[in-house]
């Protein structure tokens, strides 16, 4: 049992040592621009190559961990994460920036895949409800804090002084002193190593793979291939992590090109909240999931992230710096119920249907370069207003959604009924 408790502490480390390398792109991409000299749409290119990877990776990721096990895959992960962010952080240029992130999220997908049927093993299926919706949680916290990690030291390592600490000081001198920004990546390295030696530690438990869990068969995918509703998902979640990327990795720019926003502190700090807030989003909706039917929270967040997208990008400063965060606590739900409906919606195959649904991150690789090439000829609001597209799809699945088995939610009146007077 001690085992699987320190078993599971090493699953949390990883969401959110994954985390912390994965949502740190929207703070720098200002910085990207005006260091590179690049336009809108090379900046979004970067997403592309991170979630890209996401996209290519997901389905063999299954079959590399039932080939060779939980331990040596999350090693091998680890290591080409590393090797992403040395070389970024070794050659700070724009073109090896793509080729690093391609690498890194080519190790974050591994990563993500191996990691969830270990949770569910190492901590008791009995408690993997639980204990996947508190990694969720860790994951969230790291994205809260990675934006904070950046603004500290782009602020602290501009003119490094012998009297402040030693990491600052071998930091300052390992980054180029016009690229601060770019010892995130010396962060990102040195995390991903330290994993390495931590995972090499650990004896694994043997985890068998459930139906939801195994990679499936070609046959299974081309099954699936063939149902219509399943193509209306990937397209759902194709545009949902569209939506969260989308929106992430340009509140920065934003802020900065249309109210003046220091990107290094209130620009970073409206991302931080962006994630922040939708990590918190988690807990209500798990809350709202126990009362309503889940299409119609889903509408509702939609309705909701809508609104705040607008304020975001038509009203004054003071409201859009504080509308921006606010459209991830509505997005928060998004995820998790469209997975739901979907999974809900198909009678066999759900491991392989799963896999599909994963390669649907490349969302997240799409979106943000139209935001940026429309930004380029119309301006980064009218690229923005993309998201309108994307939000407006996620929201419609709240209307066409016909799943074969609906959540399973409380009676206000029958719970009203059963108290005791």
């Amino acid at each position: 049992m001690a085992r699987n408790r320190y078993m599971v502490g090493l699953v949390f480390l990883t969401f959110f040592v994954m985390s912390l390398l994965t949502n740190i792109l929207g703070p720098i991409v200002p910085d990207i621009i005006s260091s590179f000299h690049v336009s809108l749409t090379a900046a979004g290119f970067l997403a592309f190559a991170f979630f890209i990877a996401y996209g290519v990776m997901s389905i063999p990721a299954g079959f590399l961990v039932e080939r060779f096990t939980e331990k040596p895959v999350m090693i091998l992960a680890f290591l080409v994460g590393a090797l992403g962010s040395l070389s970024f952080a070794l050659f700070p240029q724009y073109r090896v920036a793509i080729v690093s992130l391609f690498v890194i999220g080519a190790g974050m997908a591994t990563l993500q895949v191996a990691v969830n049927p270990l949770l569910r093993v190492a901590g008791g299926e009995e408690h993997y409800a639980f204990n996947s919706t508190l990694a969720q949680l860790v994951f969230g916290s790291a994205s809260f804090i990675s934006p904070r990690i950046y603004s500290y030291l782009v602020l602290n390592l501009n003119g490094v002084s012998s009297g402040q600490n030693v990491a600052l000081r071998v930091l300052g001198r390992l980054t180029p002193a016009g690229l601060p920004w770019a010892s995130m990546y010396w962060i990102f390295a040195a995390s991903a190593l330290l994993m390495v030696m931590v995972i090499s530690l650990f004896g694994f438990p043997r985890v068998q793979h459930t139906d939801e869990e195994s990679a499936g068969s070609w046959d299974m995918y081309r099954s699936l291939a063939r149902q219509r509703v399943v193509w209306m998902y990937f397209i759902a979640m194709f545009a949902y992590v569209g939506c969260e990327q989308g929106t992430a990795d340009w509140i920065s720019k934003f802020l900065y090109q249309y109210h003046g926003f220091d990107p290094h502190t209130t620009g970073a700090t409206a991302v931080s909240w962006f994630w922040g807030l939708l990590t918190a989003g988690c807990s209500i909706g798990m809350l709202l999931l126990k009362i309503f039917d889940s299409r119609k929270v889903l509408i509702g967040a939609g309705v909701g992230a809508l609104f705040c997208l607008s304020a975001a990008l038509f009203g004054p400063a003071n409201v859009s710096v504080i509308a921006f965060p606010a459209v991830g606590l509505f997005t928060s739900v998004m995820w998790p119920i469209v997975i739901s409906l979907a999974l809900n919606s198909v009678a066999e195959h759900h491991g392989s249907f799963s896999g599909i649904l994963s390669t649907a991150v490349v969302g997240g690789a799409v979106v943000p370069v139209i935001i940026g090439s429309i930004g380029d000829h119309l301006g980064l609001r009218a690229g923005c207003a993309f998201l309108y597209v994307t939000f407006g799809f996620v929201l419609s699945v709240g209307f066409w959604a016909k799943p074969l088995i609906t959540n399973a939610t409380i009676s206000l009146k029958k719970v009203s009924a059963e108290a005791p007077v």
